[in-house]
């Protein structure tokens, strides 16, 4: 593995060490040791690797928000009436825990947040209550996503 102009280069071994681990992170070290035809060692030493280069950002567990009652999620387009709203209001959506995402974007709006909520009331609660109230921000425009029909991380 080489640093090539802040890149990081992998070879074919570490691309099926990481694709085995995308596929399920769970997967015993010596499973993939045996899959790819080199010691476990061998395959721990390429993770440290991959971590302090920081294309691994960590592993982590995926909850099924539908088990827990979570069934609307929606995207919103914040209006703020100003740019120097936005350090204040990202802190303000920081304390909202339906908020999972938040981005600042070009375009229409100031910042684009995705949101999980129990179900369309708990969405508008959350809209008129938190989202909202916030100092700066001017109006939202809100997409409910009726189903995630793609979801993947990059092709390695």
């Amino acid at each position: 593995m080489k640093t090539v102009n802040q890149n990081i280069q992998i070879d074919g071994i570490d691309k099926k060490i990481l694709r085995a681990l995308m596929a399920d992170a769970r997967t015993p070290i010596l499973e993939i040791a045996r899959q790819v035809g080199i010691s476990g060692a061998a395959i721990h030493q390429r993770l440290r690797k991959l971590e302090k280069s920081k294309l691994i950002a960590g592993s982590k567990f995926v909850i099924n928000p539908k088990v827990l009652g979570y069934t609307t999620m929606a995207y919103i387009g914040v209006f703020l009436d100003k740019a120097v709203s936005n350090p204040e209001a990202v802190r303000q959506l920081k304390k909202i825990p339906e908020v999972l995402e938040c981005h600042y974007t070009t375009g229409n709006w100031s910042i684009f947040i995705k949101v999980l909520c129990k179900d369309n009331e708990h969405l508008m609660q959350v809209l008129n209550r938190d989202i909202q109230s916030i100092t700066g921000v001017s109006r939202t425009e809100t997409f409910i996503s009726l189903d995630q029909q793609i979801e993947r991380q990059i092709k390695i």
